[in-house]
Formats: C-alpha cells, structure tokens, sequence
C-alpha cells in the first residue's frame, strides 16, 4: 500500500482539533486581526489604508498523535525498511491513542481603514479550514503489523476495534469590521458564509474479531453508525471549489478594553457556526461481517483497509441532510508592554491566554512572549492542554507599518523531531515521547494606498466620522458633548 493511503488510514481516521494559534496575539498583523477581531491591523500617521496578501496564503497547520502508537506509525511511514515495529503495543486492553489535527490557510485577506475618527476596520477574507477528531486502539496497528498468532494469541477478541472519526473540511468567505468606541475599548466581528466541501463520520460500538491462522485470514465484524457528505463521483482537487451544495454560516466576536494600569484584556468567540449538508448525504447504521485474506502476506494493508469499508457500507445508508456545528472557542488574554530601554526601541510584551472548546472538552492555556527590537520580533510561547501535553514554540516576525512577515511553529521540539524522522533519522523514529507532532505557521501582507493621517498631520482632508458603533454607544452613554 503506498504511504499516502497508511496516512489517510491512521491519520484521517482519528484527527482531532488543536487549532489555537497563540503566538500572533498582540502582534497587530492582519491575521491577526481576521482571527482576533477587535485587533487593529493599522498604524493611523504610519499605515497606508488598504491591506492585502497578494493572494499568497497565510496558514497554520498542526497534528499530534499521542500513546503506544507513535514508534511504530513512524516506522512504517518513514523507516528505510518499512515495518510496524509492534513491541510497544498491548492487546486486549483497549488502550487509546488520540491523533489530533488542523488546517487554516487564508487564501485570500483584503482590509481596508475607513474611518480616522472612528478608528474603523474592514475586510474580506477567504479561507479553507479543516476540523476532526477521533480515537484509535493499539490493536488496530497490530492487525496491521501482518503477525496474528503473535500480536493475537487468544484467537478471538472482542471491542478492541472501536475506533470513531470525524472530519469536516470547508470554504469560509468572511466581512470583518473592527471599530474602536473610546480610548480604552473596541470591539468587532466576522460574519461568514460556510461553504461545505466534504464530511465523514463513524463510531464503532462493538466489534468482534476470529483468527483462522491456518488459511491465513480472519473474519471481522463491527456494529455502529456513520454520516458521509455527498460528493459527486471520485473526490478530486475540484471539489475543493466554492458550491452552494452544503451551505452555513458562523461568526466571530471580540472586544478589548484597556485598563488605567495600561492591561490589555481581551475576549473572543470564534467559528460558532454551522454547516447544512446536501440532502443527498448517507447517514446509516452498518453491522456487518467481512472476511480479510492474506492476512500476513504483502497485500495485507489493502486487504484490511477494503474489508472495513466493506463493513461500513454494509447498511446501506439513507440519503438525507443533517446539520454539523464548528469547532468554536471561547478565549479569554492579558498583555501588558513593557519598554526594556530608555530609547524606546526594545519592547517586552507578555500575553497570559486561556482557549476552552465549546462544544467538546479541549482547553488549553498559554503564556506569549513578544520581544521587539525595532521593527523585528521574536516570540517563545508556551501551551499546556487537558491532555497534559506541554508546548513550546518560536516565531520570527519583521513588521513595519506597511509591510509584514511571520513564521513559525508552537511546538519547537516535536517539529524537530519529525522532521528528522521523515528524513529517515532512527534514533527520532524510534523516539517516543509524550506526543508526536507538528505545526508550522507562516503569513505575509502589504499595504498600500494613501496613508493614515491626523488631521494635524494630514496632507488631504482626513476620513469620516465615528463608525456605527461609536455612534450607538454614545448615544446609549450620553457622552456626545
């Protein structure tokens, strides 16, 4: 089977979201500010008024995978001489391993300053986003490892296959506005339309297994339910293009306030949203029985791989629409700047965040190191998660006012360290530690157009009054003179 098919098999059978991207905080980039909404993005006497990307994508992508099975998943995808190296996993005990993932890319970020009196924001974005989650058992390498009378000496077994997936993948075109109300508070969000492109889900709730070593084959049967998307024919790059087949919506809010001890607050909903899908999705139950040949010989992991889908599809399914939820968050942050030099050109900004899942048990929470010297800055970051999993991260960012540039990853260590795995180095693909995993970031944006001045400073007549929220507050607060 080739590599790509065993990480479809492994990987996108049990990812799960861990989307946080912590270390752009405080930055003021225009990431940033699509993600955290009440960020301003420009610098009024420095800024040109219009930002874009230039269609080059800004994105983050992450995956961890933790327990027994980490050694062995490396060896067989990255090992010069392929194998599942199985001595570190146990049958019979249902030990679970969670693989986690996520992808945000903004392929397109336009903003625009519209208004100095009212310190006014607005953009357009379109993005692609991928979100899942899911559990798999140590017993589902072994079948895999080819070694039935070793890794399965009982015979028969039950309940060691009940893995569950799920995986949601969608275009997201989002209107941002940001405004700031008074010196000390603003607020802004991002109303999108969902667009979705494909979604799976399964649960297996019981599953039984029989070895019959003798002809080499083993009989599998697995009991539960399953959701499918509707995608015409083959899945291909097309359709990862916008349609209207599987509409939604969600939207992002957030506001900051500055305290009188010069403390940033700041708290954000994000991607609280839906997606509808197509009325010719399958939603069924299986439970069926299939039988796997050549269970030890070369053709085995395409064997495996057939009869489970052989299993699922065994119900049939009813075409019918259902209605998904996004993975939203809740996050709440406090920075504080402070100048490290009587010139003013090395600034420390400290960010203390906290990130809990809405719909799902996931928090995280993180510390946020900005040290600025001029206009480069260097970020460490620090996470730790439910999951017990410690985090730490670097970025490398050149900021002007017009012209801006970041990369980076949150967990330093473990990209390093499967990294050197994919390129073959055995002392990290035998390597297993707390978790294995990835996460890399990288954006960029300009601006351009006529600049951002005070009237004061101004070489034309400056821009517009108090945007509508400036207007509501005083209005609600008495505090027009």
């Amino acid at each position: 089977m080739n590599k790509i098919y065993i990480v479809i098999c492994f990987l996108l059978i049990s990812f799960s979201v861990s989307a946080q991207q912590f270390s752009q905080y405080n930055t003021g980039t225009t990431y940033e500010s699509f993600e955290n909404t009440s960020v301003r993005s420009f610098i009024p006497d420095s800024s040109r008024e219009y930002s874009f990307n230039f269609l080059i994508p800004n994105f983050n992508a992450n995956a961890y995978i933790t327990g027994d099975i980490q050694g062995s998943l490396k060896n067989r995808l990255f090992a010069k001489s392929p194998s599942y190296q199985s001595d570190a996993l146990k049958t019979g005990f249902n030990k679970l391993n969670h693989l986690n993932a996520n992808v945000n890319t903004y392929l397109l970020m336009l903003k625009a300053f519209t208004s100095l009196n009212g310190d006014v924001e607005m953009g357009l974005s379109y993005q692609i986003r991928g979100e899942s989650r899911g559990l798999v058992t140590d017993e589902t390498l072994l079948l895999f490892d080819g070694n039935a009378p070793k890794n399965f000496p009982n015979g028969a077994y039950d309940n060691i296959f009940n893995n569950s997936f799920q995986m949601q993948l969608y275009n997201q075109i989002g209107f941002s506005y940001r405004e700031r109300i008074n010196k000390q508070f603003a607020i802004g969000f991002k109303l999108s339309a969902l667009l979705g492109i494909k979604y799976s889900k399964f649960n297996i709730d019981e599953s039984h297994i029989a070895f019959d070593n003798v002809n080499d084959e083993a009989t599998l049967a697995m009991r539960g339910k399953y959701y499918s998307s509707y995608v015409p024919g083959h899945f291909t790059s097309h359709d990862y293009l916008p349609t209207f087949r599987n509409p939604g919506a969600s939207i992002n809010l957030g506001t900051s306030y500055l305290t009188n001890d010069k403390i940033t607050l700041q708290a954000n909903i994000k991607d609280l949203g839906f997606i509808h899908w197509s009325s010719r999705s399958l939603v069924g139950n299986f439970d069926g029985v299939a039988t796997i040949k050549d269970i030890s010989g070369t053709h085995r992991e395409d064997s495996i791989y057939n009869s489970a889908i052989q299993v699922f599809r065994s119900g049939g399914g009813a075409p019918r629409s259902f209605t998904t939820k996004t993975n939203a968050r809740a996050e709440l942050s406090a920075s504080k700047t402070y100048w490290l030099d009587y010139d003013n050109d090395i600034k420390y900004i400290p960010t203390l965040i906290g990130s809990k899942e809405i719909w799902y048990t996931g928090f995280t929470a993180g510390l946020v190191n900005h040290i600025q010297y001029k206009n480069y800055t260097g970020t460490v970051t620090f996470t730790y998660d439910d999951l017990k999993l410690f985090n730490a991260g670097l970025q490398f960012m050149y900021k002007t006012p017009n012209i801006e540039f970041f990369m980076g990853t949150d967990r330093l260590i473990n990209t390093g360290r499967l990294a050197f795995a994919a390129l073959g180095n055995q002392t990290q693909i035998d390597h297993v530690g707390t978790y294995t995993g990835m996460d890399l970031y990288m954006g960029f944006s300009l601006k351009f157009g006529g600049p951002v001045e005070h009237p004061m400073n101004a070489s034309f007549i400056p821009m517009g009054e108090k945007g509508f929220f400036g207007r509501l507050w005083n209005r609600l607060f008495k505090t027009d003179k």
